[in-house]
């Protein structure tokens, strides 16, 4: 016969089961564990050891302030004998140099002196690094100096010598640059101007815009001389061949064309970014275009066969800058994911990054004669130098979401911002010799004073700028400047060169 379980409400289940609970904890509750006497005697041991072994064991009284280790003996192997006493003959504290004997007829110095002291310190901290053979305490102390504070330089007055602080480096004197002014404003595009390109021949540029538009320009006297049409988004990227009579164009709408200059028509696609193309560059010296867009990729095309020869992947977000040039290495992108890689071409990979910036890297721009580059960040403007990307300093100040970087031979480089803001900097000593600040062209709102993209013509004499405000404006050098009416607003501040 089966038991009948009693029916209780929940409430008392929960009751009694808390009350379990409560009695099986609570006879030790806040009582801490008992100490085991073994533990805490080698707990105090290693604490001992670990804080106070340095000073725990007193040095034996009258005892000789100097172990034998610590003397520098004669180098003469014949006359030493171990149990002489570990005292130096001579009016010489110590041998000047190797196998230098004492001289006769002294007293023993069995008490050295606190210089003395100091050197034998010296010679002993010395002994295991790479000091000569045969070296003196003189040339130790010499070498001791020289590694210990690079900040102070070892000066001879007289017979002595003292150390004096060396000159703190200062930045040197840039070169005078004229100030720019601008004199001509395009209007023509429908939509935000987006990319810019100089033919080689210096006659004409063209510019793609938001307006799905290409318009090619006359350089001298700004006039229109042909709109091209064919993409069905904003145009972000724009290349002049110098040896085939091509255009090249990239866009939102993932296209990348081939545009014959001759027929004025669309020749070639090229076909494969999964998202919008961002920027464009055409090989110096072999057919080859390199493209790079949000898909996080740079692609290689073959531009006769339209074939695709390599894929450059690694970054890990849009790439938005690309350059090629004829010397290793030979494409450099820049991303949104704040690295600048620099790509093997023959081997389609990555041959060095660079992770220097703390924010998206918009632009790149190569120095046409030296061996070097700049990036452009809102953190920072960075100079680099090729052929492994190493730093060579920091151009800082243009505080604004940079665009566009350009550069010419004179060494004048150029910084468009987001905001319509544009720096001019020596290149050699990274001085800003100049501001300007974009004016929105009238019926537009300031806020429509960005620049997109800038380039320099073939002669490096115009500057040419793509603006939010649907212009094109040009840049050139103030010919009535000279170093007296626009003098260099620099004074020889202490360089503070940041290593990365």
């Amino acid at each position: 016969m089966t038991e009948e379980v009693q029916k209780h409400s929940v409430h008392t289940l929960v009751f009694r089961s808390l009350k379990r609970t409560h009695d099986m904890f609570i006879a030790d509750q806040g009582n801490t564990p008992a100490k085991d006497p073994k533990c805490e005697l080698l707990k105090r041991k290693l604490k001992v050891a670990d804080e106070y072994a340095l000073v725990k064991d007193m040095p034996k009284e009258g005892g000789n302030k100097m172990h034998n280790k610590d003397v520098i003996k004669p180098l003469d192997e014949n006359s030493w004998n171990g149990s002489q006493d570990p005292s130096i003959l001579g009016t010489h504290p110590y041998p000047t140099g190797s196998g230098v004997q004492l001289t006769d007829g002294s007293s023993m110095h069995t008490d050295p002196s606190k210089s003395s002291s100091m050197e034998m310190a010296l010679y002993e901290k010395n002994r295991m690094m790479d000091t000569p053979a045969g070296s003196g305490v003189h040339d130790i102390r010499q070498s001791h100096i020289d590694r210990s504070d690079p900040s102070k330089a070892l000066v001879a007055i007289g017979n002595q010598q003292a150390l004096v602080p060396r000159k703190a480096p200062t930045m040197p004197k840039p070169s005078w640059h004229p100030p720019w002014k601008l004199y001509r404003v395009i209007s023509g595009h429908l939509g935000w101007v987006r990319c810019v390109a100089v033919e080689p021949g210096n006659q004409w540029f063209a510019t793609g815009a938001g307006d799905r538009m290409i318009k090619i320009w006359d350089l001298a006297s700004g006039t229109l001389k042909l709109s091209l049409t064919g993409h069905i988004s904003s145009v972000r990227g724009l290349c002049v061949s110098p040896r085939q009579p091509y255009l090249f164009s990239c866009s939102e709408d993932k296209q990348v064309r081939c545009w014959d200059l001759e027929y004025n028509k669309t020749t070639r696609h090229y076909h494969g970014h999964l998202s919008a193309v961002y920027a464009l560059d055409l090989h110096p010296t072999i057919d080859v275009l390199v493209t790079c867009g949000r898909d996080g990729t740079a692609r290689v095309w073959d531009v006769r066969s339209k074939a695709c020869v390599h894929t450059l992947t690694g970054h890990n977000n849009t790439v938005a800058s690309v350059k090629c040039q004829a010397s290793e290495p030979q494409v450099i992108t820049g991303s949104h994911d704040c690295t600048i890689r620099l790509w093997d071409l023959a081997m389609g990979r990555s041959r060095a990054t660079l992770t220097n910036h703390k924010k998206s890297v918009r632009a790149v721009a190569l120095h046409p004669t030296q061996y070097s580059f700049a990036s452009g960040s809102p953190d920072n403007i960075k100079q680099w130098k090729f052929p492994d990307g190493n730093f060579i300093q920091n151009l800082s100040g243009h505080n604004s979401i940079i665009n566009a970087l350009a550069l010419n031979s004179d060494g004048v480089l150029v910084s468009g911002a987001d905001n319509g803001s544009m720096h001019f900097w020596d290149w050699r000593t990274g001085y800003n010799f100049q501001r300007i600040q974009a004016a929105a062209q009238p019926g537009s709102i300031d806020s429509e004073s960005g620049i997109f993209a800038m380039t320099y013509d073939q002669s490096g004499s115009r500057l040419i700028t793509a603006e939010a405000d649907k212009t094109i404006k040009i840049y050139k050098e103030d010919e009535t400047a000279t170093e007296e009416s626009h003098p260099l607003n620099w004074r020889p501040d202490i360089q503070r060169k940041k290593r990365y």
